[in-house]
């Protein structure tokens, strides 16, 4: 099966269980239609660079699936339609990424950094 990657923005307003329980209920979704979750990340609360139906802020989600095309754009289509969530990205990927994201890594662990050009 084709394997995707999902980042959604859900509402500032809603508490912190609120927003991985939306977590659980796309993944439940997914799974009802013959796909699998391979891993999930809550990112938290970030601020965005511009305002989304009147908000600065969201709760902002990461999952990894394995899943059949016609699971992915139910779930979509759900998230799409669910008031609490504001944005949806779906990327399809080869192969997904051992460890936690770059946005789970601390500073000093990433690698693969350049150093700035000093401007001459």
């Amino acid at each position: 099966m084709p394997l995707y990657e999902h980042v959604f923005i859900s509402r500032q307003d809603l508490s912190n269980a609120q927003a991985e329980g939306l977590v659980e209920h796309f993944t439940a979704v997914l799974t009802d239609n013959g796909g699998k979750l391979v891993d999930s990340e809550y990112w938290g609360v970030k601020t965005m660079a511009f305002k989304i139906n009147k908000n600065r802020k969201g709760h902002y989600a990461f999952l990894r699936t394995d899943a059949p095309a016609s699971a992915v754009q139910e779930m979509e289509r759900l998230m799409r339609l669910h008031d609490d969530v504001m944005r949806v990205l779906t990327i399809k990927v080869d192969a997904h990424e051992e460890g936690p994201s770059i946005q789970m890594q601390k500073k000093d662990e990433r690698d693969g950094r350049r150093e700035r050009r000093s401007r001459d």
